[in-house]
């Protein structure tokens, strides 16, 4: 049991409501068994005793209610904490930026995020609520025997462990087996989604076909990992299953010699009979779910993992007028290798700073720094004037909220081109979707799609520079940012595309402070002043006229 997912507030109080549950199937079984055999002996004395009757049948009906409400209850908690596990995972995803993301591989986390927590449902359903039966009715149980016929009740708790410790026994191999079937799982997962999305690549290289061999290979070992978990898993239920047989006929047993010589009334040996088997049946039904279980409890402990990487941490909560944008002595560094050495660059307000020199130079970094998707190895970005605050210290999401940023590649999502556009507006009006977009001179175009703005962009593909101007107008519709990141925006464009978002941006970055990643010499006529960056080093260069694109 993983005690990270005990922790969660939806799991806190679903256990709260599992141990009602418990509690109150264990009287009820004993008042099962204790009725029910009070209804024989009366029926073998010839009458009917009609009170233990009443009491029998309320305990029959009340038990399936119980199990039917109980069912119904772990379905909806299971749902809210695995909703709950997803919303945190997403917002700590989301909150780490594209600098983290890009050390993970998609397709894991998709799967993580999809089948991983979905395998909770074996654990929060079936485990987790069968692990408060097993401590209730089996305590109950073994306390009414002891009431009842102590010797009995001896038997009982001497081999009732027997069951969790062959349990447990199995347990640990299907653990380990399990977790091995998640990671392989994982793996196909990943590679699969990573595949489909260079499809266009593989065919064009003719290496299609040996990437199907590759998934083939990985979903076969993955059903090998699959069967030789359930062989295990099948195993240990027969072994269980064989353990409490066998526990209750050495109960049973006894209570049917001394049946015969008298030694044990009628009414206490059906008691004891009826409440054996219940004693051992939770402990039973819990080993043959954990299998059930381990496959999800491998998937949280990935998401926790993931959830338990250290986070930025925010201390100030006033955000700092931008009167400068400082990078101080700057060291950025991806899995050993620097993308940025010991930088200093300081962006006054006003300032309209191009960023030029060899593609890797790290250029793009400065502006995941900027945008605080990448935290500095050592150094400091400061925001504000003199003696600026620490950026790492902001609250990131206000702050990008005064961020307008157009990357090299926008990514236009599955929904109308009107949400798309409103992207980091979402209350902003079609008024002033139609506003952005002149600006960025894609109206035009917009107007000439099926349905206009309301044209579903999963349904209809646009061209690169039908792209790279409605990421300009989302640029414009954030009008009240006070720092501008245009990424190589004439990236992959042709001479009339790159001439219509050069002047957009030309037009949105008057009077506003900017930086601008520049490989091509369109975008130089916007800047002010130009830094070369090569090798993760930063070198001005004046006049913007003599720098070589």
């Amino acid at each position: 049991m993983d005690r990270r997912l005990l922790r969660l507030g939806p799991v806190r109080r679903y256990a709260i409501v599992l141990a009602g549950s418990g509690l109150l199937a264990a009287i009820l079984v004993v008042a099962q068994a204790v009725s029910l055999a009070a209804v024989l002996v009366a029926a073998v004395d010839g009458r009917l005793d009609r009170t233990a009757l009443l009491v029998c049948l309320t305990a029959v009906v009340l038990r399936g209610a119980h199990t039917a409400v109980a069912g119904a209850v772990a379905g909806r908690a299971a749902a809210g904490v695995k909703a709950h596990l997803r919303a945190e995972l997403l917002a700590n995803a989301t909150g780490r930026g594209p600098g983290w993301l890009a050390g993970k591989r998609a397709g894991e986390l998709a799967t993580l995020a999809g089948r991983g927590i979905d395998g909770l449902d074996g654990y929060l359903t079936g485990y987790f609520p069968q692990v408060f039966l097993a401590a209730f009715v089996p305590v109950a149980c073994l306390g009414w025997l002891a009431l009842t016929d102590f010797t009995s009740a001896v038997i009982v708790a001497v081999t009732l462990p027997l069951i969790p410790v062959f349990g447990a026994l199995v347990g640990w191999q299907t653990g380990a087996r399990t977790k091995r079937q998640w990671h392989l799982l994982q793996r196909l997962g990943g590679h699969f989604l990573d595949t489909v999305q260079g499809l266009p690549t593989l065919r064009s290289f003719g290496r299609e076909r040996s990437q199907v061999r590759r998934v083939h290979a990985m979903a076969d070992a993955y059903r090998v990992a699959t069967m030789r978990t359930l062989r295990l898993a099948f195993l240990s239920a027969l072994v269980l299953e064989l353990v409490a047989t066998v526990s209750v006929a050495l109960v049973a047993v006894p209570v049917g010699l001394r049946l015969l010589d008298g030694r044990l009334t009628l009414g206490a040996a059906l008691v004891v009979l009826l409440l054996a088997p219940e004693a051992y049946l939770p402990l039973r039904t819990l080993g043959t779910r954990f299998h059930a279980s381990q496959e999800g409890l491998a998937a949280a402990a990935e998401v926790f993992a993931v959830l338990q990487e250290p986070a930025p941490v925010t201390t100030e909560s006033r955000l700092p007028a931008l009167d400068s944008l400082v990078l101080d002595r700057v060291t950025v560094i991806y899995d050993d290798v620097v993308a940025l050495r010991d930088a200093s660059l300081t962006v006054a307000a006003g300032d309209r700073v191009a960023l030029v020199g060899p593609s890797g130079g790290g250029k793009s970094t400065i502006l995941a720094l900027a945008l605080g998707f990448v935290t500095p190895s050592s150094g400091r970005v400061l925001v504000g004037g003199a003696g600026g605050v620490d950026l790492a210290s902001l609250d990131l999401a206000a702050w990008r909220a005064r961020l307008a940023w157009m990357p090299q590649r926008p990514h236009l999502f599955a929904g109308s081109v009107l949400d798309n556009v409103r992207l980091g507006a979402p209350s902003a009006s079609l008024d002033a979707v139609v506003a952005a977009a002149r600006a960025a001179d894609a109206d035009e175009f917009v107007r000439a799609l099926p349905a206009g703005y309301d044209t579903d962009l999963a349904e209809h593909g646009l061209s690169s520079g039908q792209v790279q101007r409605l990421a300009m107008a989302r640029a414009w519709l954030r009008r009240d940012a006070g720092l501008l990141l245009l990424d190589e925006p004439t990236a992959r464009l042709d001479p009339a595309s790159e001439a219509a978002v050069v002047a957009s941006a030309a037009r949105l970055a008057t009077g506003r402070t900017a930086l601008l990643v520049a490989h091509r010499p369109a975008l130089l006529s916007i800047a002010t002043r130009v830094v070369e960056v090569s090798s993760g080093v930063l070198l001005e260069r004046t006049p913007p006229a003599t720098v070589p694109a």
